[in-house]
């Protein structure tokens, strides 16, 4: 299945650096999963670390730390992980 992840301020720099041709924006690419996978597979597949992972959301739904594990992805879903942000 496919889904896209969006990975946004200093989490994009855990994609791998050979996605740079396949992204289709600055921080989006495109990955084709295992049906069954979820988004805790995604995570770990990108060694995101857990302090850097606060807002998970899939096609825009927050999804909680402890639903991520068993929170399956769907054919085009869109998984977008925000680190902490202090602002003002």
């Amino acid at each position: 299945m496919r889904v896209t992840l969006k990975l946004y301020a200093m989490l994009r720099d855990h994609l791998p650096a050979e996605a740079d041709g396949r992204r289709s924006a600055g921080n989006e690419l495109p990955l084709d999963m295992a049906e069954g996978a979820t988004v805790q597979t995604v995570i770990d597949r990108f060694n995101l670390p857990a302090k850097l992972v606060h807002l998970v959301l899939v096609n825009g739904v927050y999804v909680y730390p402890q639903a991520r594990g068993a929170h399956a992805l769907a054919d085009n879903d869109e998984l977008a992980i925000w680190p902490p942000i202090a602002g003002g």
